[in-house]
Formats: structure tokens, C-alpha cells, sequence
């Protein structure tokens, strides 16, 4: 559930061998070029390792409006996705030869506004001009399912207790799985220390360490895409849908926030008075999360689904564990935002479905505003906080009337934030106009 080691400064790599070098050298025989589009979704060609040359130099195109929600109209150019080599990643336990890199798409020649990945970058140079780096960590719960005759059900059918987490008799049975995706990752050098069991029947979660913004974003992408090849090798479904039961927890993205200048860590404050080690920097920081909570809540929750987790009243193990408000508190798992340790700041508002470049340059925004506004949060525990919007098309009428949290949106041209809106509440009205088994249930005989 949580990450419990402090966080530590890490030092961006600012050279690379190029593409070609890394392939050969790891023996590649195709590459995914992936990039993702604002609802989240890994699209990628497969590239031959004959072509790699092209791939670095001109990129890879594609029809940007058939990948689906990135901004374009079928007459629009082809979406250039041009790869970057500090990304390489090789991926032999998918398919032997099979590497992956993830690619900043352009539209003529100019980093495309619409890309989660360019927002993001765009976000971490305004930081950087701020003077400061901001590191994350993520942790990414999800559940293994399959679907039967009855509907949709935990994967492991002996998956059946109350209180699941943590049981070591239901980590064991899915061995195979957690020990090849922590295998993986630990391959990859991203430091997996503890796979466990969450709290619903059916859901895991497997930590690792966190790193700077833009890497940890592209490895949730990754991750997502690795966990759900290595489920669907042994017949399971991996989803990070946020509420995939009604009566059981839901899946979050928690996002552990630090900012650090020069290597200096600058949340800690071993003087603070209010207990928490906190520094002023940190208090204003984690004021602006709070004061934009509502809109951010439609960046890092973005899906009809996600308001089912949020809005959710109880559960078969007694606990949500999601917040309804935006309130902020020490080592307490009840808060909007946790604060276990003085170098970092718990996110716990995004969930499985949030796409974690623009999670993380929204979060950040809103963060970077309180420190300019000099904000405070008052004392721990004490502020009641606003509630979170309680359906999709709340969270997109409290994003749209933010001015910070559009504007981080549209830090690489204007329209991100409109067209994300629409989209959105297209997809809430789209479920609003579908007749449920619920409808049927309560109204079929009712009059």
C-alpha cells in the first residue's frame, strides 16, 4: 500500500548511446515504439531492427486521430513519434528480441500540444526554470480477473476472504506471476523491494523505486503494459480499472511527491512546529494540492468508474481506503493527502485509470501554485476540506472553471484542457444514456 523508504535525489542521465548501440547491444531484434495518448492508451508500431537508424532520425508516423483521444481530426497530419533513446528499454521476458522506447510525439516538426508525455516535459521545465527537480514514486494497484459465466471474477478462485491483505496463502498462489513481474522489473533496474496483496480479493499491487517525474511516468506505462502481457501468459486479465466490484476497494495510482534543489531535499525541516518535519516550502506545496483538489481530481481520477471508488460508502473489508475530502495529515491513510515521511508528500486521490504523465504535471502545477501563492494548509487534521466532485461531470465543471490546473493543460499550446473536458463528459453522458442492470432491477416492476 504505501512506499516507506525516504526519498533520495537522483541525477538525471544527460547522455545516452544513441538507439542503434543499445539494440545492438541487447541483441533486439524489433522495437515498440510507444507513445500514449490523454486517455491513457499505449500505442506503438513495431519496428524492425534493420530500421532503427529511421526510427531515431524521422521518427515513426501515425493517423493520430485512429489512435483515439490525442487531439487530431482524420484530415489532420500524420502524428510524428520520435523516440527517446534514454528510455530504451528491453523486454526478452515478452518476447525474446522484443525492446521498447517511448517516443515524444510532433505534428510538422513541433512537439504535439495534445501529448501527455510533451505536457509533462513542458511542466518539469517550468519547474526547472523555478529551480527545482521534482521526484515521484507510484504505486500501481491492480487486480487479476478472468471473466466466467457469473461475470467478472478475482482470477484465483480461492481468492475468497474478507479481509485478503496481506494473506500469505493468496501471495503464494500467485507466485509465478508476482515473481516474474518483479524479475522484470528488477532486470530493468527499477528496484521492485515488495510485491503484496491489497485489500479486495483478486488485487496486488508491486512496488518500485521512484525516480524523476518524466522516468516515473513512462515507467507506469510500461508497467501497465508488462503486467498485463505477463497475466493474459498464464490465462488472467490485469486491469486498472478503478472499481472493477462494487462491494470490494478500489484501484489507486498513489503518487509520492518530493522537490529537491541542487540534490537538496526540501520538504524536510527538522524545526517545524507543527510535528510533521515539514518545511514551508512543503506546507505550500501540498496547500496548492488541496486548493485545487477538485479540478485536479479530473485529471487524476479521469473515468466514470473512477467516482464509483471515490464515492464508494463501504466495502466486504470494512475500508475504501479513498478520500472523500481534500484533507491532508501525518502517517494517516484516511487523508486527500499522507504525509509519512518528511521528504515526500502522498498523493492519494489518482487512481488505476489516470494517465500518470498528465496526473503528474497536474499535481505538480497545482503544488508549484501554492508555493507561489505562499498558501498554508493549517495544521494537520484540522481543516475539513473541500469534497471531492462525486461524478465525472463535476470533476470536469471544477477543472474547467481552474484557471492553474487548465493552464497546466495547455502549457504547450491552448485547447488541451477544452478538448479533454469534452471528451470526458462525452463518456459521462454516453454511460448516462446506457440502461443498466441496476435500472432494470429497481424500476422494472416498481410502478
Amino acid at each position: 500500500m504505501a512506499i516507506d523508504t525516504p526519498a533520495a535525489t537522483v541525477t538525471a542521465i544527460t547522455t545516452h548511446p544513441s538507439l542503434a548501440e543499445q539494440a545492438q547491444a541487447s541483441g533486439t531484434a524489433f522495437i515498440l515504439a510507444v507513445f500514449t495518448t490523454l486517455s491513457g492508451k499505449p500505442c506503438a508500431k513495431l519496428v524492425p531492427v534493420q530500421a532503427v537508424d529511421q526510427l531515431a532520425e524521422d521518427g515513426v508516423g501515425f493517423a493520430g486521430y485512429a489512435a483515439g483521444m490525442i487531439g487530431q481530426q482524420p484530415r489532420d497530419p500524420d502524428l510524428m513519434a520520435f523516440p527517446d533513446p534514454a528510455t530504451f528499454t528491453p523486454i526478452p521476458f515478452v518476447r525474446p528480441g522484443l525492446a521498447m522506447v517511448h517516443c515524444t510525439p510532433h505534428v510538422e516538426g513541433k512537439p504535439w500540444p495534445f501529448a501527455p508525455r510533451v505536457i509533462l516535459q513542458r511542466t518539469l521545465a517550468r519547474a526547472a526554470e523555478r529551480g527545482y527537480t521534482v521526484n515521484v514514486g507510484a504505486e500501481i494497484e491492480y487486480f487479476l480477473v478472468e471473466r466466467t459465466s457469473r461475470g467478472l471474477a478475482p482470477a484465483d478462485v480461492a481468492d475468497v476472504s474478507l479481509q485478503p491483505c496481506y494473506d500469505a496463502r493468496d501471495v503464494t498462489r500467485m507466485y509465478d506471476h508476482l515473481a516474474e513481474v518483479s524479475q522484470a522489473m528488477n532486470s530493468l533496474g527499477w528496484g521492485n523491494y515488495a510485491s503484496d496483496h491489497e485489500d479486495a480479493n483478486g488485487q496486488f499491487e508491486q512496488n518500485f523505486d521512484y525516480a524523476d517525474a518524466l522516468t516515473t511516468a513512462d515507467r507506469v506505462i510500461t508497467a501497465r503494459y508488462l503486467l498485463s502481457v505477463i497475466a493474459e501468459k498464464r490465462g488472467m486479465k490485469a486491469t486498472f480499472m478503478p472499481k472493477p466490484f462494487t462491494d470490494r476497494t478500489g484501484s489507486g495510482m498513489h503518487m509520492h511527491l518530493s522537490l529537491w534543489s541542487d540534490d537538496r531535499p526540501l520538504f524536510p525541516d527538522a524545526t517545524d512546529p507543527r510535528g510533521l518535519g515539514l518545511s514551508p516550502t512543503a506546507y505550500s506545496f501540498l496547500a496548492g494540492m488541496l486548493d485545487h483538489a477538485c479540478a485536479l481530481q479530473g485529471v487524476i481520477a479521469p473515468t466514470v468508474n473512477s467516482y464509483k471508488r471515490i464515492g464508494a460508502t463501504n466495502t466486504t473489508s470494512g475500508a475504501t481506503w479513498s478520500p472523500r475530502h481534500a484533507t491532508y495529515g501525518g502517517n494517516d491513510r484516511t487523508h486527500y493527502l499522507r504525509v509519512p515521511d518528511p521528504h515526500r508528500v502522498e498523493l492519494r486521490g489518482a487512481d488505476g485509470s489516470a494517465n500518470p504523465y498528465l496526473a503528474m504535471a497536474a499535481a505538480i502545477a497545482a503544488g508549484l501554485d501554492g508555493i507561489k501563492r505562499e498558501l498554508d494548509p493549517g495544521a494537520p487534521g484540522e481543516r475539513q476540506g473541500d469534497m471531492l466532485p462525486m461524478t465525472l461531470v463535476h470533476a470536469m465543471d471544477a477543472l474547467e472553471s481552474d484557471p492553474v490546473l487548465t493552464s497546466a493543460l495547455d502549457i504547450a499550446g491552448p485547447g488541451v484542457a477544452a478538448y479533454f473536458a469534452d471528451r470526458k463528459r462525452e463518456e459521462f453522458f454516453a454511460w448516462h444514456n446506457t440502461v443498466s442492470d441496476w435500472e432494470i432491477e429497481h424500476y422494472l416492476t416498481a410502478f
